[in-house]
């Protein structure tokens, strides 16, 4: 799907987004009891994914991206730290997407495209992750995945499944975690539904539910009514590892006396990928278990190590899910909705219908252009689909040659009346209101009170109305810190007691010294996501610098430009917002208000110590062992910046053959050079 937004919408959208994939996650991992499918599910993640790709400056703190499964909150099991973190996979929905992934491992590993990239795929079972460790082939620990950090521990309850040995067989390593799924075949899943109707209990959902609310019971006398299954995929922490390639290790798994998929196959090019996966999906309705996909996952373990890993999964592997459905219906309104940047979204309010086991009631209309290209206007019947947003899109409009008058998108803002406009070359209307709208001082304060953004506990969105519409918050985010000289006010209104405005006043105090990057995030300046904040945190460490910086650069001093564009992630679109939202009085007002308030330590990043640390590294000519985004990932890891222009502030440039003005420039500067063994040296040194 294509991603036509605005960057207010998709901010708005990534929002939703995290809150509702946030919500589901508790509802799946913690509660065994979802409300959404698993292709509905996949599709909020993946239209986050589609997002975050097109807009990666908006990627947020709480990004489901960032996150693995749900924290383990209260539960009758005890809690388990994993020694090696249970990862998630990214997704693919296409052959082209199957096809990127490739051409991405490719790039990131610096191969010929001639060179072959042989990959395991296997069928991606729908069940409950599970790792099971084994000490000198002994079962000693099953653990759930959880958040990907800490499960829970279900040692006791995976005793009673068959496929599971106590013992492994052979010659085994010291340690190894097995890792794959816990699950329950379609003909026990049906035996126990109704067995569970019989005698009037809960009836679940699909297998997978079923598998989970089996697994983690505290009274595993429970768990051993029920027919579970286990097969492994991967593996954990090991104290070796049987094998140089995925098929290899997968093969030892097998031969210890664990189950592996019949359909894990070793596929040496892309199109025997997609053949089996297509192999897959034809045989899916006869298979006696539920799968949601194919995974594949790249063979090499030296060239896994190298890809590593980025945010929740790993670069070296890939789930190709199967597709989504649609569904007929009637769009019966179109509301208007105002976000905190003054972004007139349309969403279509539907009749009721049922896509993917989902009722459905709401769709986005993304723009003014969405709404012109689909000739959608309320009456209308559509065809929605839940495969790419918290609320689905429409897809086709079957009324559309209908004699009736088209939508009329206003033109003045319906929270305060003033004049909506769009930029030239922008599709997205705004309202010119500012400050003066509610729609917008509204949620820029929600926003910044947020817990990716300032986190202050108390402020919610009835509190931060109430408090605006009283003239409390007038002059934006620094009343907030002044809101302890109002106590005896908030203590008349209904609803608060001592204890509860005195929370709140500590929850203030709490962020008197914040977390800078949190804090450029929370002020909701365009184009400045979180990640985007922490990027230009890591590079300047104050806000002070940052802000010196964006000014400058602003004033047209090319020295000042380049240094903010040779970050990572950093191009001019960023560079412009910051140097505008400098350049206006009524910002500058804002931030020195609010810095008169709180003080920001300097942004220190968690790093390895090496000789490179603290130090300016740039990247020249072309690299022979690494590509170009693997040296600078290990540059970061370093505690190095790694900058992609020369200048006297740099300290390194590490040089490969074909190194032309940069070299040049470097040694005019008298800066240290050295070629890619010597960084080898230097990135072996520091482990």
């Amino acid at each position: 799907m294509s991603v036509d937004l605005g960057e207010a919408e998709a901010a708005n959208e990534l929002m939703r987004l995290a809150k509702a994939i946030a919500r589901h996650n508790r509802l799946y991992h913690a509660e065994d009891d979802p409300e959404i499918s698993d292709a509905e599910y996949d599709a909020l993640v993946r239209r986050n994914a589609e997002l975050e790709e097109a807009f990666p400056h908006l990627v947020r703190e709480d990004s489901p991206s960032r996150t693995v499964g749900h924290e383990i909150a209260a539960s009758p099991l005890s809690k388990v730290t994993h020694e090696v973190r249970m990862m998630s996979l990214d997704n693919a929905f296409s052959d082209d997407e199957v096809e990127d992934f490739v051409a991405r491992v490719r790039r990131f590993l610096s191969l010929a495209e001639d060179e072959p990239v042989a990959m395991t795929a296997e069928d991606k079972i729908d069940g409950l992750s599970c790792s099971l460790r084994y000490e000198k082939g002994k079962l000693v620990l099953a653990a759930t995945r959880g958040d990907g950090q800490v499960g829970e521990n279900v040692t006791a309850n995976v005793a009673h499944i068959d496929d599971i040995p106590q013992m492994l067989r052979g010659n085994v390593p010291d340690v190894f975690e097995v890792r794959g799924e816990v699950y329950m075949s379609k003909q026990d899943f049906a035996a126990l539904n109704a067995a569970q109707e019989e005698a009037g209990g809960k009836l679940f959902a699909n297998p997978r539910n079923a598998a989970a609310g089996s697994l983690r019971q505290k009274d595993d006398s429970v768990t051993a009514k029920r027919k579970l299954r286990f097969w492994a995929h991967g593996w954990g922490a090991a104290s070796e590892v049987p094998g140089d390639t995925q098929m290899e290790v997968m093969q030892a798994i097998a031969d210890w006396g664990l189950p592996i998929s019949p359909d894990l196959r070793l596929c040496n090019s892309t199109a025997e990928m997609l053949q089996h996966y297509r192999s897959i999906s034809e045989r899916r309705p006869d298979l006696p278990y539920e799968i949601d996909g194919v995974v594949y996952k790249v063979d090499r373990l030296d060239w896994q190590k190298r890809l590593g890993f980025v945010a929740k999964a790993p670069r070296w592997a890939m789930a190709h899910k199967f597709p989504a459905e649609r569904a007929e219906t009637t769009l019966e309104s179109i509301d208007i909705q105002v976000g905190r940047t003054g972004k007139l979204t349309p969403v279509g309010r539907l009749a009721p219908v049922l896509v993917g086991g989902v009722t459905v009631t709401n769709v986005t209309l993304h723009n003014r252009d969405e709404i012109a290209r689909l000739g959608v206007r309320p009456g209308d019947r559509v065809v929605v689909q839940r495969a790419g947003d918290v609320i689905p899109q429409v897809v086709e409009n079957l009324t559309r040659d209908e004699e009736r008058e088209a939508f009329a998108f206003p033109d003045h803002c319906p929270v305060c009346g003033s004049e909506a406009v769009s930029e030239e070359g922008e599709v997205d209307v705004r309202c010119t209101g500012g400050l003066i709208c509610k729609a917008q001082q509204f949620e820029r304060l929600k926003h910044f009170v947020s817990r990716v953004a300032l986190d202050i506990d108390g402020l919610g969105e009835r509190t931060i109305a109430d408090f605006l519409d009283r003239g409390w918050l007038d002059k934006g985010p620094g009343d907030i810190f002044r809101l302890h000289e109002r106590k005896d006010d908030i203590l008349a209104l209904d609803g608060w007691k001592e204890k509860s405005v005195e929370n709140l006043l500590a929850s203030i105090e709490d962020r008197r010294e914040p977390d800078a990057a949190r804090l450029l995030f929370g002020l909701g300046i365009r184009h400045v996501g979180a990640v985007t904040a922490r990027d230009l945190l890591k590079y300047f460490h104050s806000l002070p610098a940052l802000r010196d910086a964006a000014q400058k650069a602003r004033a047209g001093e090319e020295d000042a430009y380049a240094e903010l564009t040779s970050i990572d992630g950093i191009g001019p679109a960023v560079v412009e917002a910051l140097g505008d939202f400098f350049h206006e009085p009524h910002n500058v007002t804002v931030w020195e208000d609010i810095l008169s308030e709180v003080t920001p330590p300097d942004y220190v990043v968690e790093t390895t110590q090496s000789a490179v640390s603290g130090k300016t590294v740039v990247f020249t000519g072309k690299l022979e062992t690494m590509s170009r985004d693997e040296a600078k990932a290990q540059a970061e890891r370093l505690g190095a910046k790694a900058s992609g222009s020369v200048s006297a502030k740099t300290d390194l440039l590490v040089a490969g053959p074909g190194a032309g003005s940069k070299l040049k420039k470097a040694a005019e500067l008298g800066i240290e050079v050295t070629d890619e063994a010597g960084w080898a040296a230097i990135v072996d040194a520091a482990g």
